[in-house]
């Protein structure tokens, strides 16, 4: 269903607020004297399961804390196939993509090469190495410290110590050529702990992808050091790379060591968010509120329930997000956030001929009679006594049904036994048809078409979110399809038969059952044509014949045939 912006929901309620307190006078309207006879039953009706509700006991009160609510269905898997968050950073995508140590913040160690060019008063055209004391020695120049300079401040540096000689007629040109390899210790709570090579310029992350990532049931995403000499030159903590993309270190060495350290305390988070994961503690205690800004939690979330342990025994809370917020939260907890509001409207579709908006945001409670009896439609027009409704609800348990036909159509033929070898060959040929048969009936989709009309009354029931009423247009013709020779659309002609327009079709084809012939009204309902007068709009649906030798296989064929026409208003050939 399409959906509509806020702002045009307020209107659209207030609009149909409105007429629902003066009903339009301009245009006849069919649908009051029908609904006028029910409105006092149906107030009766809404009042005593309010007060019904009212009396019925709360269930799951948690007495000791003091929350209360429905405790959400808990699926044991998913807190068992959950991973820590961060686990994802480590799938190979940084050991594939290195630093050249050419970045401008890089800085000079001993065994890097710079390329030194100066024309003018002098030629110098060199590949300088930097020695164990940091300097690269010019000819006529004599050594130039630049071990820890960036590489963007060796030009300069360079060029001034070349000037102190040859101050005129003089040009420099410098590029560092290359960069001593380094190797790091990467171990703790690694999965491959050992020495890796790289550049000095190379992340703490490229290391730890090397090393196959973090220990998922042991290692910590949060606190990760680096080694230099026995001392700590950096803590680090991989939430603030995922979340702002923060990793600040020194620039590594020869020697240096990556320890991950062991994880600490954590708590499982899931239910309506983005995606469910192990959160690791920086502290033993965290508070909802850091949680929440951690977790991307769905639209619409309301509530959170924790469960865990305390030092008095199991522990157990359910609160709006609120009050969660400043709730402190230990190590071992499992959160779950839900949705746990309830709409106090719903949003409906009008579709066919009548005037006005085509949705409408109604009470919860309201009925189709309610809504009809507002709308204005030419009656010369519309055909009131066809209306219809699609509900999703409807469609999903006709699809539901005709899934599970299908499973016992496919568990009942296709693994039985045969006693011959004719009849094995008869059994191969139909288990072919019938799997080609289920294939086809699997990609049928319900239409969800909720028949509201009895003996041409319109019957009144209480609307549900996503409904789409139809108040179809009133129709000259009549449609004749399924097992006929020509499918067409005919003019209606009072006084023709079924049979009559079917001839008009071509006839019946090869494959038509002739006893079984439908007749689909404009509001979904479905009748036997031998029991039915035909009005305009009707559609004739001649259904196919189950050629089989097994009385048993063709019952439930032929069952499962009406079953899609009915949902569908197809027939599917076997």
């Amino acid at each position: 269903m399409k959906r509509i912006s806020m702002r045009q929901g307020r209107l659209l309620a207030t609009a149909l607020f409105g007429l629902l307190c003066c009903a339009s006078t301009a245009l006849a309207n069919p649908f009051t004297d029908q609904s006028q006879q029910t409105q006092a039953q149906q107030a009766r009706a809404m009042q005593a399961q309010q007060q019904a509700a009212l009396q019925e006991p709360r269930s799951n009160v948690n007495w000791q804390q003091g929350g209360y609510g429905p405790i959400p269905t808990m699926e044991q898997g998913i807190v068992r196939d959950m991973r820590p968050f961060g686990a994802e950073l480590f799938s190979g995508g940084f050991r594939g993509t290195r630093a050249d140590g050419l970045n401008p913040d890089y800085r000079i160690l001993p065994g890097d090469q710079v390329t030194l060019r100066v024309w003018g008063a002098v030629d110098i055209d060199r590949i300088l190495p930097v020695d164990a004391q940091g300097n690269i020695f010019i000819p006529s120049i004599g050594p130039v410290q630049v071990q820890g300079v960036s590489h963007s401040q060796l030009d300069t540096i360079v060029r001034n110590a070349v000037r102190k000689v040859y101050p005129d007629n003089v040009y420099v040109y410098t590029n560092l050529q290359g960069v001593q390899p380094v190797a790091v210790f990467v171990t703790g709570f690694v999965n491959k702990p050992g020495r890796y090579a790289g550049v000095p310029s190379d992340s703490v992350l490229y290391f730890l992808d090397q090393a196959s990532g973090i220990d998922e049931e042991q290692g910590s995403y949060r606190r990760i050091r680096l080694l230099r000499n026995g001392e700590t030159l950096a803590e680090m903590d991989l939430y603030d790379f995922l979340l702002e993309g923060k990793l600040n270190h020194a620039q590594l060495q020869n020697g240096d060591t990556i320890l991950v350290e062991r994880r600490g305390p954590q708590i499982a988070v899931h239910g309506e968010v983005g995606r469910a994961y192990f959160y690791e503690l920086n502290d033993d205690v965290l508070y909802g509120k850091t949680l929440m800004q951690l977790a991307q939690l769905d639209a619409g979330v309301s509530h959170a329930l924790v469960r865990g342990q305390r030092a008095s025994g199991p522990y157990a809370n359910y609160q709006p997000l609120e009050p969660f917020a400043e709730l402190a939260i230990a190590n071992g907890d499992e959160v779950v956030f839900v949705a746990d509001r309830h709409a106090d409207t719903i949003v409906v579709q009008l579709e066919g001929s009548y005037y006005g908006p085509s949705f409408f945001i109604l009470p919860k409670n309201a009925t189709l009679h309610q809504l009809l009896d507002n709308i204005p439609v030419d009656q010369v027009i519309a055909e009131t006594r066809s209306i219809s409704i699609r509900r999703v609800s409807v469609a999903e348990r006709q699809r539901e049904s005709l899934l599970e036909s299908l499973r016992r159509l496919e568990t009942t033929y296709l693994g039985a036994s045969s006693a011959t070898v004719e009849e094995s060959a008869i059994r191969v040929r139909e288990a072919e048809l019938i799997s080609a048969f289920v294939a086809r009936a699997r990609e049928v989709e319900p239409n969800g078409r909720l028949v509201v009309s009895h003996r041409d009354q319109l019957l009144d029931l209480r609307l549900q979110d996503g409904d789409v009423i139809t108040i179809p247009e009133r129709s000259d013709s009549i449609l004749v399809s399924g097992e006929v020779y020509i499918p067409q659309a005919s003019i209606f002609v009072p006084g023709m038969s079924a049979w009559n327009y079917i001839e008009a079709a071509g006839g019946f084809s090869q494959h038509a059952d002739k006893r079984r012939i439908l007749i689909v009204r404009q509001n979904g309902e479905v009748r036997n044509a031998r029991d039915v007068e035909l009005r305009p709009g009707d559609e004739i649906l001649v259904l196919p014949a189950v050629t089989t030798k097994n009385l048993q296989l063709a019952s439930t064929l032929t069952q499962i045939i009406y079953q899609i026409a009915i949902a569908a208003k197809v027939a599917i050939d076997i």
